[in-house]
Parts: structure tokens; sequence; C-alpha cells
């Protein structure tokens, strides 16, 4: 890894250190390079290699979800297609947001589909508010 030193006005540095204080990074470099990283994969075709990268975005961007949904491919055939969907739907449904976790199982899976059905089932403890740690 190459070590770059970047300069940013004290105002800025307090608004990041204060989403390091929230969790949202666990350290500042780590958000300067999700920035890096996400501005890139914005502008070019970069893929983000940042761990947690789509995490990161959720928790930071939450109104784009939406966003997500609707670019989501109904009928993916890609290997570990299912495990992708299945951890955004846990991810959802940990964080309180069953509706969209309803929603983005349905642009993935017909209602008929069995792995909606597990899908929907898995979300089943955080409907009941008991999600397990």
């Amino acid at each position: 890894m190459v070590k770059s030193t970047v300069r940013f006005p004290e105002e800025v540095m307090d608004k990041v250190e204060r989403m390091v204080e929230e969790g949202t990074c666990s350290h500042k470099s780590e958000f300067q390079r999700f920035a890096v990283e996400y501005v890139l994969s914005k502008a070019t075709d970069h893929d983000p290699d940042v761990v947690d990268f789509d995490e990161i975005c959720t928790d930071i961007f939450p109104e784009q979800t939406d966003e997500y949904i609707t670019e989501a491919e109904p009928d993916s055939t890609e290997d570990g297609a299912f495990i992708q969907v299945a951890t955004r739907v846990r991810q959802f449904g940990r964080r309180g947001k069953i509706t969209t976790a309803e929603q983005y199982i349905d642009t993935h899976y017909p209602a008929s589909d069995p792995r909606s059905m597990l899908l929907d089932d898995m979300l089943a403890p955080y409907r009941d508010g008991v999600p397990d740690e």
C-alpha cells in the first residue's frame, strides 16, 4: 500500500471524527480510503477494494437504498448471487428496514420462488424485534 498525506480543513476533519465516533468507520484512514474509492467508483469503472464497502455506503447514504433496489437484476444466475441477496436482506433486517428487505427480495425472486420464501423466513426474527446477535 502507498502512503499519501492529505491536508483537510479542520471542520472537515471534525465531521470525519464524528463519523468515526458514531461507528460508521473504524478510524479516519478507513473513512478517507472509503471516500476516495467511492468517488472513483462513481466517476470511473473502478471496483472498490475497501472491506465492507456496501455496508459503509448503506450507513452513510441510507437514502440511496431504493436506488440500489431498482438497479437489481431480477433473475441473476451468477454463482453466489443468492448468498449476496441473502446477506443484503439480513443487513436490512438487522437495521430494522423490513419493508426495504421485502422490496429487495421481490426485485430478485418471484413470490412463488423457494428462494424468496426462504429469504422471507430469514426476516421473521427481525419482524418480531428479536434480531440474532
